[in-house]
């Protein structure tokens, strides 16, 4: 008995030890009750918004049970995020596409998309079907190296009419493979800015042109003469105005008021070439839309 009593026994000392344990072991369990241990994820504007429609679509899935989603043959490169939503894929998924893209690099066929997606059989099987790639991609994977493919939309029995681009209208843009709507716009956007282009070499600023498909641009279209474009006057236009140019970005434009606040006046482009971060090789496009005097 006297052994069992002297097991409840402390000194002061160990009286205070446990005074401290059960008061962290209190602490604890309030933590652990009124502490939210969520990982709050960090989503873009845009994936935000397209994630708020997805509770939409379900509800109208679930209340037509006849509710068929119609796909309709499409470039895989192109996929948007709700693009890819309807389709199945994973945010993850959609988001190994979109980096892929970023570094300008396509898929050719079925395989590729799942090589880079990573997308499961099943779905790659699903939606697969509906692959749609230019007909150039067709043609290099069948003769296994470059062919040269007539554009039967400008077949003739003469000799080709070349077009100046700067009047060519979307609708004679899509005649050339591997151009859609959407990429005619973009040409058409790009001349817009500009006032117009100077180079046929200016294809290659486009987007989503394949050296194939710039290839078959130059067959048909040229620049026949100089456009006339507005001038920047680079030596007095502002910050805003220099940036505003398609080819200079802002960083570069801050750079560019910094060196003629510092040097005095840009004479010729070779001045523009000193700069860190100015886009050497397209110097002689780019001088045809500055003024120096």
């Amino acid at each position: 008995m006297n052994k069992l009593k002297s097991l409840f026994m402390f000194t002061s000392d160990q009286r205070k030890g446990i005074f401290v344990l059960l008061f962290f072991i209190v602490a604890l369990q309030f933590v652990y009750f009124f502490t939210d241990f969520n990982i709050t994820q960090t989503i873009s504007p845009d994936k935000q918004e397209w994630l708020a429609m997805q509770s939409k679509i379900d509800s109208i899935k679930a209340s037509n049970p006849k509710y068929i989603v119609k796909v309709y043959p499409f470039n895989p490169n192109f996929i948007t995020d709700y693009k890819g939503y309807k389709l199945g894929m994973s945010v993850r998924e959609i988001d190994r596409l979109l980096d892929y893209r970023k570094e300008n690099k396509y898929v050719n066929s079925p395989k590729e998309f799942q090589a880079v997606t990573q997308i499961s059989d099943s779905l790659l099987n699903a939606i697969a079907p509906y692959f749609k790639f230019p007909d150039w991609v067709k043609n290099t994977t069948q003769n296994k190296g470059y062919v040269k493919y007539e554009n039967k939309a400008f077949a003739k029995n003469e000799k080709t009419v070349l077009i100046d681009i700067n009047v060519a209208t979307q609708e004679e843009l899509i005649k050339i493979y591997g151009i859609g709507e959407v990429i005619s716009l973009r040409i058409l956007k790009l001349k817009e800015n500009l006032g117009g282009f100077v180079s046929m070499e200016q294809m290659n600023d486009v987007w989503g042109l394949s050296p194939e498909v710039i290839g078959a641009l130059n067959s048909h279209f040229k620049v026949y003469a100089l456009p006339m474009v507005h001038k920047i006057d680079i030596n007095n236009a502002s910050l805003k105005e220099i940036s505003q140019f398609s080819y200079f970005r802002y960083a570069l434009a801050k750079e560019i008021v910094t060196y003629r606040s510092m040097n005095g006046d840009i004479k010729n482009v070779e001045d523009l070439t000193k700069i860190k971060g100015f886009p050497v090789e397209k110097a002689n496009i780019i001088a045809l839309y500055l003024d120096f005097d």
